[in-house]
């Protein structure tokens, strides 16, 4: 069957969703995409036309169409495979899945699921259910497999299972398992000294920095690099906190770079309830969650000691620099920080992503040209406020 993701309220995903489609965010271990490709193997993406070059549709005279917000269980996989053609599965008001040639799915007859499912409705999702998905990708990812032993100087702890894929090298760290179990990807590395605590992940090519304190409900994505204190981060991929500083309960996009000595708030000083910018409704709307620190669109990048507050938004593309708290939204394409902030051109910008993507073997071609191009355009309302 040929499998369609489709963005669901794309907007509230934003700036993540800016540069990708919801389906390739990353939760967990994998990216929702890569969920989906366990249990079918042929999957393309509907998204928004400026991000269509990069992400192609596929579609044939019969198809089967997801909700990218939903993350898979067999219990949902088990409802799909009962699904039959002129019906749509409905969590309360939330579109599921449906068969069709096109997507429509207005006059469908609604069949409503009872039963265990997760759909992300909020960005902040991303990081409160990072840990129960890091468990859940694990029994797929390890299923037949057999993990690398762990060095001798390196200590487990705890009865959650420790998985180490070929390549990976850890060197004398602590990694307790007590709470959930951990997961070290293919080539990546942990150096001496740092202590984890599962659920944690760290995806292909990762490294954890000497030293590291990072806590439970964790993903590194392939690729970052990672020092200081973790506590509750997803790192989508591609991205650096290399050096000592704090960062909790945050979402980071690929190819930003966290300054040494940065810090974010993830706790208000009165302990009430964190607002966060939403871009739907254009202003800040209560998260009701008491910790929640950052959201970072990608190539965004903040100077050494840069400190940002609690539930700061910022865009894709932003340049932050100089002493103080900025403010809580900073729109894409920024220059500057506290003291106030400038139109960040394209002209500069791009050299940096194309000097920063060649330092990773990776090309800045036109498409990611033109994705970011799209960005900068859709965004300029943001930098008039």
């Amino acid at each position: 069957m040929n499998t369609i993701l489709f963005d669901y309220n794309r907007d509230t995903f934003l700036p993540l969703t800016f540069t990708r489609p919801i389906a390739e965010l990353r939760i967990g271990i994998n990216t929702i995409r890569e969920k989906w490709e366990y249990y079918f193997d042929k999957i393309s993406i509907k998204t928004e036309d400026y991000l269509s070059k990069k992400y192609p549709l596929i579609l044939e005279s019969s198809n089967l169409w997801i909700n990218s917000n939903i993350l898979p269980n067999q219990f949902i996989i088990n409802q799909i495979k009962d699904l039959k053609v002129g019906n749509i599965l409905m969590h309360h008001d939330i579109p599921v899945a449906f068969l069709g040639q096109n997507y429509e799915y207005e006059s469908l007859t609604k069949i409503q699921i009872k039963g265990k499912i997760t759909i992300l409705k909020d960005i902040s999702d991303i990081f409160t259910v990072n840990g129960s998905e890091i468990i859940n990708d694990f029994e797929r990812i390890i299923k037949g497999k057999i993990s690398k032993e762990l060095d001798i100087l390196s200590n487990k702890i705890g009865d959650y299972p420790l998985f180490i894929e070929e390549g990976a090298n850890i060197t004398s760290a602590t990694l307790n398992c007590t709470n959930g179990p951990i997961y070290i990807g293919k080539n990546a590395e942990v150096m001496e000294s740092s202590n984890i605590r599962g659920p944690f992940a760290m995806a292909e090519g990762a490294v954890v920095k000497m030293g590291s304190k990072i806590y439970s409900n964790t993903t590194i994505g392939p690729f970052c690099k990672v020092g200081g204190e973790l506590n509750n981060v997803v790192f989508i991929g591609f991205s650096n906190k290399a050096h000592d500083g704090y960062l909790g309960n945050s979402v980071i996009g690929e190819w930003c770079n966290l300054g040494a000595g940065s810090n974010n708030s993830n706790l208000k000083n009165n302990y009430s309830e964190v607002k966060l910018w939403n871009y739907p409704s254009g202003r800040f709307l209560n998260t009701n969650l008491q910790f929640c620190g950052l959201i970072m669109g990608d190539h965004s990048k903040c100077a050494i000691s840069t400190m940002f507050n609690t539930g700061t938004v910022v865009g894709v593309s932003t340049n932050i620099f100089g002493s103080g708290f900025s403010r809580n939204f900073i729109p894409s394409y920024s220059w500057g920080g506290p003291s106030g902030f400038s139109t960040y051109e394209t002209s500069k910008a791009f050299k940096v992503v194309e000097i920063v993507m060649r330092r990773r073997n990776r090309v800045f071609n036109e498409i990611e040209k033109d994705i970011l191009s799209s960005v900068y355009d859709l965004t300029r309302k943001y930098r008039k406020l």
